[in-house]
């Protein structure tokens, strides 16, 4: 099936987001006085799936090996701008205020970064009218039919693998020792924009030393989750003990502690 897409300048997706960016772009973003943050996660990894296992594969990519205490895990460090309301950048016309600097998961939009989420016309916010069969062809049969958008795919896909070791180098750099459960929530780390920059830029200098190794511990508001990863002898703690620092627990499900 053929989805038709263009963009009808409507500025709707510009509004209340979380976008990924790479380590260059954020450190971009910054620059220009926007605020990013680290949404963390990571994911039990106790045996190496096999090769055959392509989701295994893209997580594997995307992410650092570490242990929680005696669980190896692998960790998955998002750097997202985060703004409520308007971009920063959208001007009152709804143009693009940095439109030829914008980060490439805009230029991307509205396919999908995930190589296993199915771009769905419902899920995203533009209007019925940027769906019409009078719109370009942008993908066919499950493929990006757009060529330039098929490319910066492949590159942001890309940019996030040489990203992963920097990003553990990153959270040794700012202290990071705590993620969430992968599917439960996101451990959401937010830092001055100096220092988080001043992390950034520095990580081009740092030369190719692993970072010393450090023990992670989930976090959890599950009573389940938490018992489960105290039995296998995981790093845990609760919500309650991030209180007063610059972290937050965003959590998907009802705490039950």
């Amino acid at each position: 099936m053929a989805i038709h897409f263009g963009c009808t300048q409507c500025g709707a997706c510009c509004h209340n987001l979380r976008l990924p960016l790479s380590l260059a772009e954020s450190a971009d973003w910054i620059r220009r006085g926007g605020d990013v943050q680290l949404f963390i996660e990571a994911i039990p990894w106790p045996v190496e799936p096999p090769d055959t296992d392509a989701q295994a594969a893209h997580k594997r990519r995307r992410s650092f090996a570490a242990m929680s205490g005696a669980l190896p895990i692998r960790v998955i460090v998002n750097t997202v701008a985060s703004f409520d309301g308007a971009c920063p950048h959208l001007l009152p016309d709804a143009r693009c205020g940095a439109y030829l600097e914008r980060p490439r998961v805009c230029r991307i939009y509205p396919a999908e970064i995930n190589p296993f989420v199915e771009l769905t016309p419902a899920a995203k916010a533009c209007p019925p009218e940027a769906w019409g069969a009078d719109m370009p062809e942008f993908s066919a049969a499950g493929k990006i039919v757009d060529a330039e958008t098929h490319e910066l795919i492949i590159a942001s896909r890309a940019a996030d693998a040489q990203d992963a070791p920097l990003k553990e180098r990153l959270c040794s750099e700012l202290g990071i020792v705590r993620t969430a459960l992968a599917n439960e929530g996101f451990l959401i780390c937010s830092f001055e924009r100096d220092t988080l920059l001043s992390a950034i830029e520095r990580l081009t200098s740092a030369g190719d030393a692993a970072p010393p190794a450090i023990p992670w511990q989930f976090v959890s508001n599950r009573r389940a989750t938490v018992d489960t990863l105290l039995s296998i002898e995981a790093g845990c703690a609760v919500p309650a003990d991030l209180a007063g620092s610059s972290t937050r627990y965003m959590e998907f499900f009802p705490t039950d502690l």
